[in-house]
């Protein structure tokens, strides 16, 4: 099963994704993972994109798609893949499904995580994290017993410069201009299967398994 995995910034993908994979046993892979790894390899396709990683301009989407395919192609001890951040755009959709033939593989289905835009704001904006050991709180959901101060080692609470109101707002507002094409493409192949993601994290991950359980045909 290959899965493509959508949901706009703060839906809690990182958290959703981790028990995908645990139950279905998937592999997850993120093209900018991939990318940064063939690098520090040195491989063939590493050195074609490294370049543009340089620059700071975008990879090709051929080479991506290569990279990506190839990963699928070659790991035989996993029962399917994530694919999480790739592919951004129907043009990159319409390359991977038509490298995917190539290999026997397709899409199975495309998993979008629908969530509130203010809901969204919410939880990224009240987000905070331990300056020492890392730890992450939520003044809402999760919040520290002492305000600003991590239970843990008693360090600083920060929050991230782009977890601001006004930077998290451009973040959902680009999500959806670059996203809302692709779920028409994967609508239109019929394998888009939405979940409300507004509820409680155990709420969504039992709807996502219902989902997926239920087939993708």
């Amino acid at each position: 099963m290959i899965v493509v995995f959508l949901g706009p910034p703060g839906a809690g993908k990182g958290t959703q994704c981790k028990l995908l994979m645990e139950r279905y046993h998937l592999q997850h892979l993120s093209s900018g993972d991939l990318l940064r790894r063939e690098r520090a390899q040195g491989s063939a396709l590493g050195k074609k994109a490294r370049p543009f990683m340089d620059s700071g301009t975008l990879v090709p989407d051929h080479l991506i798609v290569e990279m990506m395919v190839r990963e699928m192609d070659k790991a035989q001890d996993r029962d399917g893949f994530v694919l999480d951040g790739f592919p951004r755009t129907q043009d990159q959709a319409r390359q991977l499904d038509a490298a995917l033939k190539k290999i026997n593989k397709k899409i199975d289905v495309a998993l979008n995580l629908e969530v509130d835009d203010d809901k969204l704001e919410q939880r990224i904006t009240h987000r905070r994290t331990c300056s020492q050991c890392g730890a992450a709180y939520h003044l809402i959901f999760n919040p520290p017993k002492k305000q600003g101060i991590c239970d843990a080692d008693g360090a600083k609470l920060l929050q991230r410069t782009d977890d601001t109101a006004e930077v998290v707002r451009r973040r959902i507002d680009t999500y959806h201009e670059q996203t809302a094409p692709l779920i028409s493409f994967y609508r239109q192949a019929g394998n888009l299967r939405s979940v409300d993601g507004n509820g409680e994290i155990t709420k969504v991950t039992q709807a996502m398994f219902d989902v997926l359980d239920r087939g993708c045909g």
